[in-house]
């Protein structure tokens, strides 16, 4: 019998391939998303380094979001990433899914984000 393997075991290994060709340095670091049930958070990593510059969550608590598993928390936190990373000097980074689709969260995380300010 063939075993059907997990969504998440998938993403990991579209998260894997896509990180032998992405990487981020100090002049555009990385913009890495995670996407639960709950929750989304996101950091700015430089690669180079190992470090994460910023950082941003639905659970922070100066974001004062109740239901942070939907598009509206998302679109905030891409919104808080962006004004984390203006105080920091980034302008520009490489996008980061983590092997999500482009849809739903973490397209609206990304809009917000650019509307923001980030480029990538």
């Amino acid at each position: 019998m063939i075993k059907k393997i997990s969504r998440n075991e998938a993403r990991k290994a579209r998260h894997s391939r896509i990180r032998t060709k992405l990487s981020g340095d100090a002049t555009t670091p990385r913009l890495s998303v995670f996407r639960s049930n709950k929750n989304i958070s996101v950091q700015i990593i430089d690669d180079v380094k190992g470090i994460t510059l910023v950082a941003a969550s639905s659970l922070d608590k100066d974001l004062n979001i109740t239901n942070g598993g939907n598009v509206e928390a998302a679109k905030l936190v891409g919104k808080s990433i962006a004004e984390k990373a203006k105080k920091a000097n980034i302008k520009t980074v490489v996008f980061d899914r983590s092997g999500y689709l482009y849809h739903g969260r973490v397209k609206a995380l990304a809009e917000s984000a650019r509307e923001n300010g980030l480029e990538f």
